[in-house]
């Protein structure tokens, strides 16, 4: 049994590197200041796991995935490393990220040059997983399924082992179908399959009845698809703008047959092979780049906002960390909030106050941000300050942001004279924006007047006041908040520059008393409010002001709430607890997914332009009605992970739900039936229907389950994307765990007409 991901496979097997990797060695596992303990670390040779020893009773041996790993850092680039290592072993030093809520992997190497192979080697060994395509994925994990079935590890398969092999694959067959599907591919009647036996029983296994169907109505030369069969399936299909050259393009790329690729023909493999790539999924390829207009001013987008964004878990207990700044940041998460406190030693810290939540130093996070904020999106971060620190405290903030950020961080207009609207995301790049109360207005830095106060009492922010003067009781519920008043240091204030907070007194005192870098926090409760209630108001007032809209203090579970209705009012700052894995975050990681994952998306024109009537609630007629019929058809699902992995007959019952979110005229939900005993290869062909009034505001969500009579249905995987960025026709569609990661051997398969309403 052969595998696809071995060194070879991955053109990797004369690397050094890896092949260091391959004999393994002694890391030293680094977890507290005083528990550091030598571990043998190896990958094994299907260069897709790795293996360690551990000193647990009942956990001897223990691996993990590449496919698990999010990134490698080299140095003493975690917060565990940095507070549990000495400077002198930096260049010894990694550490290994995982995806999800998974503690990372600190480790120290007998050497800087042991430091560098590991890293190097890891690297290369996920970037060569990345770029194998879906098809490739698949394979690769069938295989790997089959090697674990192989309990004697000779290379052969018996019945049993068969048997075995099914249930890990996610499927449930009878014993009498079993032996049909072993009968036919054992030629050699001797009792077990091996070499080509085992290849046929692979082929009748991947076997897809519905690309069979698809292929052959459309390929009339012979038995292959010609470059004409090819351009008729993608302009009458698939309903693209394609050409002549656009279908030979196409061959080239994925055709795996050399014969057919001279005769500009693809075989049914090829044609596998392109439906797998991005040109066959569902996301339009186009708006994985950045492809809007991104010289509007920054309040005409929506922006990718985190809340309370250094804690990992929960707001009473849970864990403080740089690394939740990371990765949201990474997630190109484009404002994230720090709530200030005065720390021991003079030093400010972050954490969730009046809470048991761990503490981290203010100094630290900015480092954290500075490093990582633009390694996925070089568009403008903002810094939303909750500030409950002393005068001093405020000023070494100020102190630590000046020299950490440096000329990166926006400390004047970009203007030589007083601005009068935003400046865009464009102008922005790579900039860091302070959001929170200031002193006196903006244009006392183009004042010739004396420099005023060096400090002064201000409000606090509103979120700051519910936080500092509502402690939690014992069931997690806050008493009302008391206004109370700060002292404010002058160099902190100084600092914000477009993002000034102010309170929120009405739409019409907004219009006439704020300008328009004054902004304003709303509670989720009472912007839903408006936005039911003063839908077109507060659209209006979004298009000269910037608000942020944040969790109720009574979250206490860091749950969220729904971002859509807030969204649909043109809030820009819609700040979600990142660290929760819920519907609200797949719909934030929809709206964001396309514009390139940059963390702005351009409001649509009818958000945006003075005297619009629109309002999501009412849909009075205007530019903004584009009605739209949305077919679906749900086709088949392929290799659906087994939700409990610890009970060898555990089988899912998948079912899929297609959700719409937008404006409430359009949000709705309709679901499959559920297929008993199938995770591997399951079909449905059920047809939905959906109608469209504003497809600009619309996000699509694909969510699997796996049925339950008894109880709530468990999630196997999701996928949302704004329903402008589909593609039609036959697509497949991945799908992500709760936590958005990629899932990376199962899709669905459906067929999407998206067409103007008669």
């Amino acid at each position: 049994m052969e595998s696809n991901g071995k060194a070879e496979k991955h053109g990797l097997e004369r690397d050094a590197d890896l092949q260091l990797l391959l004999v393994g060695g002694e890391l030293l596992k680094v977890r507290s200041s005083s528990w550091k303990k030598n571990r043998f670390y190896k990958l094994q040779e299907d260069c897709t796991t790795m293996w360690h020893e551990s000193h647990r009773t009942f956990k001897r041996n223990q691996t993990f995935s590449i496919d698990e790993i999010e990134s490698v850092r080299k140095g003493r680039q975690s917060e565990g490393l940095q507070k549990h290592t000495e400077a002198h072993v930096e260049d010894r030093c990694f550490s290994i990220i995982f995806k999800g809520r998974r503690r990372n992997l600190d480790l120290i190497a007998t050497s800087a040059e042991e430091a560098r192979q590991w890293v190097n080697g890891l690297e290369k060994i996920i970037s060569n997983m990345k770029k194998l395509n879906s098809q490739q994925t698949s394979e690769h994990w069938i295989f790997n399924c089959m090697r674990k079935a192989d309990k004697n590890k000779d290379n052969k398969m018996t019945l049993k082992e068969l048997k075995h092999f099914l249930r890990q694959i996610n499927i449930e067959v009878d014993d009498m179908y079993a032996e049909v599907l072993f009968a036919k591919c054992d030629k050699s009647n001797s009792g077990s399959l091996e070499g080509p036996e085992i290849k046929h029983f692979y082929d009748l296994l991947i076997y897809r009845e519905e690309i069979d169907v698809i292929y052959g109505k459309y390929a009339t030369t012979g038995e292959q698809m010609s470059v004409k069969d090819l351009l008729n399936f993608l302009l009458n299909e698939q309903r693209e703008v394609a050409t002549m050259e656009d279908a030979v393009s196409l061959i080239e790329r994925y055709e795996l047959d050399d014969s057919a690729k001279q005769k500009n023909h693809m075989t049914k493999d090829g044609f596998l092979m392109y439906l797998h790539q991005e040109e066959g999924s569902i996301f339009n390829p186009a708006h994985k780049e950045v492809f809007q207009d991104m010289s509007q001013p920054i309040n005409h987008y929506f922006i990718s906002s985190s809340h309370n964004t250094y804690l990992m878990e929960d707001q009473l207990k849970g864990h403080s960390s740089t690394e939740a700044y990371i990765k949201a940041l990474m997630k190109s998460c484009r404002c994230v909030e720090l709530d200030c406190w005065d720390g021991a030693h003079g030093e400010p810290i972050i954490y969730h106050g009046h809470t048991l939540t761990s503490k981290v130093l203010f100094k630290d996070v900015i480092k954290a941000i500075k490093e990582y904020a633009f390694k996925t999106s070089e568009y403008p971060v903002i810094l939303s300050l909750e500030n409950h620190c002393t005068l001093e405290q405020q000023k070494l903030m100020a102190k630590h942001m000046i020299s950490i950020l440096g000329s990166a961080l926006l400390t004047s207009p970009l203007e030589d004279q007083m601005p009068t609207a935003f400046p865009s995301p464009q102008d922005l790049k790579g900039r860091f924006i302070i959001k929170g109360k200031r002193l006196n207005k903006l244009d006392a830095v183009f004042s010739n007047t004396s420099p005023g106060v060096e400090e002064d009492c201000v409000s606090e922010e509103d979120e700051a006041a519910e936080t500092s003067n509502s402690k939690t009781d014992t069931n997690g519920q806050k008493a009302k908040a008391k206004k109370s008043k700060i002292k404010l240091a002058k160099q902190l204030s100084d600092l914000v520059i477009y993002c000034k907070s102010v309170h929120f007194s009405g739409f019409e005192h907004a219009k006439d008393k704020q300008a328009f870098y004054e902004m304003s926090s709303f509670k989720e409760s009472k912007a839903v409010n408006l936005a039911e209630t003063a839908g077109n108001a507060f659209i209006h007032h979004n298009m000269t002001k910037l608000s942020r809209i944040y969790p109720a203090g009574s979250r206490t579970d860091s749950s969220n709430y729904n971002p859509v209705s807030l969204w649909n009012a043109g809030c820009q700052i819609v700040a979600l607890n990142f660290q929760t894995p819920s519907k609200e975050m797949d719909l934030n990681q929809g709206r964001f997914r396309s514009n390139g994952v940059s963390g702005y998306v351009l409001k649509p024109g009818f958000q945006r332009y003075p005297g619009t009537e629109f309002d999501p609630m009412t849909l009075t007629k205007g530019p903004w009605l584009k009605r739209k019929t949305f077919h679906i058809m749900v086709i088949s699902a392929q290799q659906l992970p087994k939700l409990n992995k610890d009970k060898c007959k555990s089988i899912v019952d998948p079912l899929v739900k297609v959700e719409i979110d937008g404006v409430p005229a359009d949000t709705c939900s309709k679901e499959t039936r559920s297929i008993e005993n199938n995770g591997f290869n399951p079909m449905w062909n059920e047809t939905f229907q959906f109608d469209i009034q504003v497809p600009e505001l619309a996000l699509v969500r694909f969510l699997v389950e796996d049925y339950d009579s008894t109880s709530q249905n468990d999630l196997i995987g999701q996928y949302c994307l704004p329903l402008t960025s589909l593609q039609n026709g036959y697509r497949h569609v991945p799908l992500l765990t709760k936590h958005g990661d990629v899932i990376p051997s199962a899709g669905l398969f459906v067929h999407l007409m998206l067409l103007d309403a008669k």
